[in-house]
């Protein structure tokens, strides 16, 4: 399997799980108990070295333009693998947690483009956190705490997450040019948090 294609499909798959904390957290009441299972999604991904756009976007400015260019594929095969579930979920007895997306998704659009692009820096700066903690932290218990507590703390602040409301997007059914224009700067605004600290570490 060449390196590009294995790229993709493993992307792919790190969208079906956002696609599965998604649907977790749409079909439980609680934002707090929904929050705390959506991060099976990130706790899969890095336990089995899936591809996430928030995660790898992160060490952008540590590697060559090979990975600058599977980023942008692994940004694909995440849309590819949120729409995927959600039409896969969208024939089965649980499809009503739609009408869910939908209201979530309808604020998120009467939203301004420049407060999505602060709470998406925001967003991936939590990310960061998690999934760096995840990866270096020499701590066993440390390394879950930095996965959960990153994870649950940018969606109970309601920070924006692209690949979590490409899920949101698809299982409402509402895509279009703004739905566009939002996700690309949900993305960007998940790139600049990303950056943030790898970008201060350099410094000296």
């Amino acid at each position: 399997m060449g390196s590009g294609l294995k790229t993709f499909l493993y992307a792919v798959v790190a969208g079906l799980c956002i696609a599965v904390g998604g649907t977790v957290f749409l079909s439980i009441e609680n934002k707090i108990i929904g929050a705390l299972f959506f991060t099976v999604a990130l706790f899969t991904i890095c336990t089995f070295g899936l591809n996430l756009y928030t995660g790898k976007v992160c060490y952008l400015f540590e590697n060559d333009r090979k990975y600058a260019l599977n980023v942008l594929i692994i940004w694909l095969g995440n849309l590819v693998g949120t729409w995927a579930s959600s039409m896969l979920i969208g024939a089965t007895r649980i499809a009503g947690i739609a009408e869910k997306a939908a209201a979530l998704c309808q604020v998120k659009f009467d939203d301004s483009l420049v407060s999505i692009f602060i709470l998406a820096i925001f967003c991936n700066l939590m990310i960061f956190i998690g999934v760096d903690g995840y990866k270096n932290n020499p701590h066993e218990v440390g390394k879950y705490l930095a996965l959960f507590f990153g994870v649950m703390v940018f969606i109970l602040c309601g920070f924006e997450h692209c690949i979590a409301n490409m899920f949101y997007i698809s299982m409402a059914g509402m895509w279009s040019g703004k739905a566009v224009v939002f996700l690309i700067v949900n993305t960007l605004g998940n790139a600049v948090g990303g950056w943030i600290v790898p970008l201060l570490r350099k410094v000296k």
